[in-house]
């Protein structure tokens, strides 16, 4: 796994939380390999897209995805800007279904999955940001994240493979 210097930079180091552990991100398979696929297919570039479900307390119940356009053309390779127009198309679908958008996931070409002080400085508290890895076009791992209460941190969520629990 490749890991930047700047990774390993106190900057870096401070937006993690690693004392702590926020809740259960519960994903179907299909939508894990989804975004792996999307993420190697995007490379290497970032990817970025919505996650679809429910939120109950601390758990996040995935049933969709939905890819969305990286409108950072300046500096895709290691920045995201997820397109607004395509969140707000997905959000009016959703209405009236049960479904919201629930978190934000994207790509790290040749980095880490671990977020960086860009990604915190764009979340939002109760989001689900997962992150996949991707080493020269493989999807090498997804590791999930959120928003601590104070909003300076990153905590690391649990991933459940396979669907809700």
């Amino acid at each position: 796994m490749y890991e930047p210097e700047r990774f390993r930079s106190q900057a870096y180091q401070e937006i993690i939380d690693q004392s702590a552990v926020s809740g259960h991100l519960n994903i179907k398979q299909d939508c894990l390999e989804r975004m792996r696929k999307e993420a190697e297919a995007g490379y290497p570039l970032e990817v970025c897209g919505l996650l679809i479900g429910t939120v109950t307390g601390q758990d996040w119940q995935i049933s969709d995805i939905r890819p969305v356009a990286n409108l950072n053309r300046e500096r895709a390779a290691d920045r995201f800007a997820l397109d607004p127009a395509g969140y707000q198309a997905i959000d009016r679908e959703l209405r009236g279904t049960g479904s919201e958008i629930v978190g934000v996931y994207h790509s790290h070409p040749d980095c880490p999955a671990r977020p960086s002080p860009t990604d915190l400085e764009s979340a939002w508290e109760g989001f689900a940001y997962p992150i996949i890895s991707v080493c020269d076009g493989k999807a090498a791992e997804i590791l999930c994240w959120s928003v601590n209460s104070e909003g300076d941190r990153f905590c690391a969520v649990n991933i459940n493979h396979g669907g809700h629990s």
